[in-house]
C-alpha cells in the first residue's frame, strides 16, 4: 500500500483510535486534510496516488470512535471496491467480518442482512441504490458516507440519488467527496457539489511543500505513426459513404456540410433537427434519422481501422453483419452492410494480414523500457476491448503480457469477472508478469503498482482521464508516458482535445486551490439555497422527522389522495386517469365483469384463490406508509427511485411473475413506453397480450400503462391498428388502459392509484401469480424463432410449411426460400446456424 500513500512505511507513523497501529504513514497533508473534512461535508482534491481512501479512512475511524453508526465508501468499480476494502481491513482496527462488501455478486437477500451487522460497508453505487429503492436498507445510522472518484456525481448517476436519501434518512450524516480531477471548470466543480451536497472544497496540488515530497515528473512524449495505403485507401472508402449519406441530409436542409470529419457536436445537432422534423411529421425525418444511423455506424468504422487496428475493424463487419440478418434489424444496418464500397472494405480487410504500425511500435517502445532501460512493468491503455484482446495476443510472443478488461459480455467480447480482475491485479503487483494490457476500467483509482511506463495507445479526449492515466507512473520515482497518434485521424484531433482541457483542469485546481475561499463563499451563499435539502438545521431535521410521524391527514376524505400526494402529482396523473371526461381513476375504465375477472376478484378479495401469494403487508388507513412493489428489471427506469424519495411511500424490489409494478390485492401494473407497444403492433411480437393476459388471471384490475408522447404518429403504423390493439387490451382481457407523459408522470400516477387503493379503499399489498405455461404450439415458435433472431411472425410460417421443429431444422435452403417471408439472406442465416459445427 506505501505506493499509493496509503499503507505503512519509515518515519512516524499515524496513531489514532481505531487506526491499526503502526500500519499508516503519517502524512501531513493527508493529517490536514481529514480535519478538515471532519469538519463538514467536503470535497478533498489530491493528486492521484497521494492517498485519498487513506484521509477517508482517518475520517472514518473518528467518526466510528466519536459518533459511532457505521460507515459507508461508495467506488464505481467492483475492483475498486474490492481494493479498499482489503485497505480497510488492514488499516481499521475492527474484525474483518465487520468489513463488508456489496457488489451485483452478492444477493440481495444476504446484502439486507450483512448491513445489519457491519460496521463499514464498501459497496458499488448502483447496489446501494437498488437496496435503497427496495427499502432493504437505512442510512440513518450511517455517520459518514465516502464518495470516491466523486467526480462521476453528474447526470443520473446513482452517487446523486444516494446523496439526497444520506441528507434526508441519516441522523447525523458527513460526507467526504474525493477526486484528483473534480470537473473542467468551476461551474463542473461546483455541481459535483451540489450533487452530492458538500459545502466546502480543499485542494492540495504537487506544489504544497508538504506534498511535493511524495510526487516525481512525469515526462508526456507523443508519437506520430503513418498509416500503411491498405489502410488509408480502407478509410477513404467508407469516408465516400459519409459523404454521400451527409450529402443526403444536406438537400433536406439539416446540415451545411459533407465533410466526413465533422464533430460529434455536428452530427448530435444535425440528430437534434431531424426529431424536430419526425415531431412536425415530416416524412423527410424518418429517413434522415435512418440515413443518420448508418453515418455512426460508418465512423465508428472509420474510427477502428483508423485508429485501432484492422483486426477490431473486422470483427466489428461480422458484428454488424449478423445484427443485419436478424429479425427487426433496422434498415441502417442493413443498408450498412449491403453497400458495395463497404462490402469491399470488408473483403479487403477480411484479406489484409499485416499489423497496424501501432501493434509494431508499442512492441519497441516495451522492448527499449523492459529490455535496454531494466523496466519491470509496462501499462498499455487502449479504449477498445477487441484491441486489448489482439494487442495481448500478439505482445505475449515477446513479453509476459495480460489483458485487464471490465465485466460481462461487451461487443461479442468476453470480459472478466471480478475475481479474474482481482488475481490479475495481484498479479501484476507480484511481478509474475510485466505487461497489463488494459482499458479504462484501470484508470479510476486502483491500486496499479508503480510503472516504468504508461502507453497510450491512442489518446483520451476527455482531461480527466487522461490526468487518471498519468497517475499510474511517477509516484516514487520520475515515470513516463508515451502516447501514440495515427497520423491525419481524429487521433490528432482527441490528442489536442485532451491537452487543453488537461492543461485547463491543472490550471483551474490550481486556481481553485488560490480561490478556496471564494468557491466555500459561493457554495454557502444565500442561505444555503441549493443545497438546502442537504443542509438542514437541527431543529428543521427534528421538524421534518415530527412531520414523518404526524398521522394528520390533511387531504379532504374521499379525494383519493393524502395531503403529501395532493401538492405533487394529482393534476397529471388525474389527467391520464380520465379525470377530463368526469370520470374517476381505475373506475373510469373498469371493464364488465366477465367470468375471467369475477374469479380474479374473488380470489384477490377473499385472498382464498389457489395461486400461491406473497408478503402481505397493510397500509395507509392506520397510518403506515403506502407499499409500491416493483419489478426488479424496472431499475433501468427512474419510476421506483422517484417514488422511493417521496414521502410515506415506501418501495420494496422482488423479481414479479406477473407484472411491473403491484399496487394492492387487485392492482398489478404493465408498463409499457410508446415505442415498445408499436413494436408489439409491427413486430409481431404478442408478449404484451400474453403479459396482459396473465395480469387478468391473477388479478381483479391490471392497467397498462403506455408511457410517452405521439401514439399516433411516431411510427407509420395505421391508427385503426393502434385503436385495436387498445380495444383488444380493454374489451378481451378487462385491462385498464392509461396513458402517461413519461417517466414523472407515470411515477404520480402509480402514486395516485397506490394511494387510493391502500388509503382509500384499505386494501392491502399482496404479491401472487405466475407465469401461464407455454402451450406445445407456443414452445415450437419460442424455438424456431430463437434461430439466427427470426422472430415469431417468421417462425410460423415456417412451421405451417413444414409442419414441425424438426422438420425446419432439416429443410434445404431452396425449400426455405418458398416459404412466404423467408429471403436469401434470412435462408442463408438459418442454414448457417443449424448446419454449422459447434465451436
Amino acid at each position: 500500500m506505501a505506493a499509493t500513500g496509503e499503507g505503512g512505511g519509515e518515519g512516524e507513523t499515524v496513531e489514532e483510535p481505531l487506526v491499526t497501529p503502526g500500519h499508516l504513514q503519517r502524512r501531513e497533508y493527508q493529517v490536514e486534510l481529514a480535519e478538515r473534512a471532519l469538519a463538514g461535508h467536503t470535497l478533498v482534491c489530491l493528486p492521484t496516488g497521494l492517498g485519498k481512501t487513506a484521509v477517508s479512512l482517518l475520517v472514518t475511524a473518528r467518526r466510528l470512535h466519536e459518533v459511532g453508526g457505521k460507515s459507508l465508501l461508495l467506488a464505481p468499480t467492483k475492483p475498486l471496491v474490492q481494493q479498499h476494502a482489503e485497505f480497510y481491513r488492514e488499516a481499521l482496527e475492527t474484525p474483518d467480518d465487520e468489513v463488508v462488501v456489496f457488489t451485483g455478486e452478492v444477493r440481495p437477500d444476504d446484502r439486507a442482512d450483512l448491513w445489519e451487522s457491519a460496521r463499514v460497508v464498501v459497496a458499488t453505487p448502483q447496489v446501494v441504490e437498488n437496496d435503497l429503492v427496495g427499502n432493504r436498507v437505512s442510512l440513518r445510522e450511517v455517520t459518514h458516507c465516502t464518495f470516491d472518484e466523486c467526480h462521476r456525481a453528474t447526470g443520473d448517476y446513482a452517487y446523486n440519488y444516494i446523496a439526497e436519501r444520506y441528507h434526508d434518512d441519516a441522523a447525523d450524516p458527513l460526507v467526504t467527496g474525493m477526486s484528483a480531477s473534480p470537473g473542467g471548470d468551476e461551474e463542473e466543480i461546483l455541481t459535483v457539489c451540489e450533487n452530492l451536497g458538500l459545502d466546502a472544497v480543499e485542494v492540495m496540488t504537487e506544489r504544497d511543500a508538504d506534498v511535493g515530497e511524495y510526487t516525481h515528473r512525469t515526462d508526456v512524449e507523443w508519437e506520430r505513426v503513418e498509416l500503411p495505403e491498405t489502410v488509408i485507401e480502407i478509410r477513404d472508402a467508407l469516408n465516400e459513404v459519409i459523404e454521400e449519406r451527409l450529402a443526403a441530409l444536406k438537400e433536406i436542409d439539416v446540415t451545411g456540410s459533407t465533410d466526413p470529419q465533422m464533430s460529434q457536436r455536428d452530427l448530435n445537432e444535425i440528430r437534434g433537427k431531424l426529431q424536430r422534423m419526425i415531431n412536425a411529421d415530416n416524412a423527410d425525418g424518418y429517413q434522415g434519422m435512418s440515413a443518420h444511423a448508418e453515418i455512426m455506424k460508418l465512423r465508428r468504422a472509420v474510427e477502428l481501422v483508423e485508429t485501432q487496428s484492422v483486426e477490431s475493424l473486422r470483427r466489428y463487419f461480422e458484428r454488424q453483419r449478423n445484427a443485419a440478418r436478424s429479425s427487426g434489424a433496422s434498415k441502417a444496418a442493413q443498408r450498412f452492410v449491403s453497400e458495395p464500397r463497404v462490402q469491399e472494405a470488408m473483403r479487403r480487410a477480411e484479406a489484409y494480414d499485416d499489423l497496424h504500425p501501432k501493434f509494431r511500435r508499442t512492441r519497441i517502445l516495451l522492448a527499449q523500457t523492459l529490455g535496454i532501460e531494466g523496466g519491470e512493468r509496462v501499462i498499455v491503455f487502449t479504449e477498445s476491448r477487441d484491441t486489448a484482446e489482439t494487442l495481448t495476443e500478439f505482445l505475449g510472443e515477446h513479453f509476459e503480457a495480460r489483458k485487464f478488461v471490465g465485466q460481462g459480455d461487451k461487443e461479442g467480447s468476453d470480459g472478466m469477472t471480478q475475481t479474474e480482475q482481482q488475481a490479475a491485479l495481484e498479479a501484476f503487483r507480484d511481478g509474475e508478469f510485466e505487461v497489463l494490457v488494459s482499458t479504462s476500467v484501470a484508470e479510476e483509482g486502483l491500486d496499479v503498482p508503480e510503472v516504468d511506463l504508461v502507453l497510450f495507445y491512442e489518446p483520451v479526449p476527455k482531461g480527466i482521464r487522461a490526468i487518471q492515466r498519468k497517475g499510474r507512473t511517477g509516484r516514487q520515482t520520475e515515470g513516463k508516458v508515451h502516447v501514440l497518434l495515427a497520423e491525419d485521424t481524429r487521433d490528432e484531433a482527441y490528442f489536442w482535445i485532451a491537452r487543453r482541457e488537461q492543461k485547463r483542469m491543472e490550471e483551474e485546481l490550481r486556481e481553485l486551490k488560490g480561490a478556496v475561499d471564494e468557491v466555500n463563499d459561493e457554495l454557502g451563499a444565500g442561505d444555503q439555497e441549493s443545497l438546502g435539502a442537504y443542509d438542514e438545521t437541527e431543529e428543521g431535521r427534528r421538524d421534518r422527522e415530527r412531520e414523518r410521524d404526524c398521522d394528520c391527514d390533511s387531504a379532504a376524505p374521499g379525494d383519493g389522495e393524502s395531503g403529501a400526494a395532493a401538492g405533487r402529482g394529482s393534476e397529471r396523473a388525474g389527467a391520464g386517469t380520465g379525470a377530463d371526461d368526469g370520470q374517476s381513476g381505475l373506475d373510469a375504465f373498469a371493464p364488465e365483469e366477465g367470468p375471467d375477472a369475477e374469479n380474479a376478484r374473488s380470489e384477490s378479495e377473499s385472498g382464498t384463490g389457489s395461486e400461491p401469494e406473497g408478503t402481505v403487508a397493510t397500509a395507509g388507513a392506520d397510518g403506515s406508509a403506502v407499499e409500491v412493489v416493483a419489478d426488479q428489471r424496472e431499475l433501468d427506469a427512474t419510476i421506483a427511485r422517484d417514488l422511493s424519495t417521496r414521502e410515506e411511500i415506501e418501495t420494496r424490489l422482488e423479481t414479479l411473475a406477473v407484472g411491473d409494478y403491484v399496487l394492492s390485492d387487485r392492482v398489478v401494473v404493465e408498463r409499457k413506453s410508446v415505442e415498445d407497444f408499436l413494436d408489439t403492433l409491427v413486430g409481431g411480437d404478442r408478449s404484451l397480450f400474453e403479459q396482459v393476459g396473465d395480469a387478468a388471471r391473477h388479478y381483479a384490475r391490471p392497467v397498462v400503462i403506455i408511457e410517452g408522447e405521439r401514439l399516433y404518429e411516431s411510427r407509420n403504423v395505421h391508427p385503426n391498428a393502434i385503436r385495436g390493439a387498445l380495444a383488444a387490451l380493454a374489451v378481451d382481457f378487462g385491462a385498464s388502459v392509461l396513458r402517461t407523459d413519461g417517466e414523472d408522470d407515470t411515477a404520480d400516477l402509480l402514486e395516485t392509484v397506490a394511494r387510493r387503493e391502500q388509503e382509500t379503499s384499505d386494501r392491502e399489498v399482496s404479491v401472487h401469480g405466475e407465469k401461464a405455461a407455454k402451450t406445445l404450439p407456443e414452445q415450437q415458435e419460442y424455438v424456431v424463432s430463437s434461430i439466427a433472431d427470426i422472430g415469431p411472425v417468421t417462425a410460423r410460417s415456417l412451421l405451417e410449411a413444414f409442419g414441425s421443429v424438426e422438420g425446419v431444422m432439416t429443410a434445404g435452403e431452396e425449400d426455405l426460400l418458398d416459404v412466404e417471408g423467408v429471403g436469401e439472406v434470412t435462408a442463408e442465416r438459418i442454414r448457417e446456424v443449424v448446419g454449422s459445427d459447434y465451436g
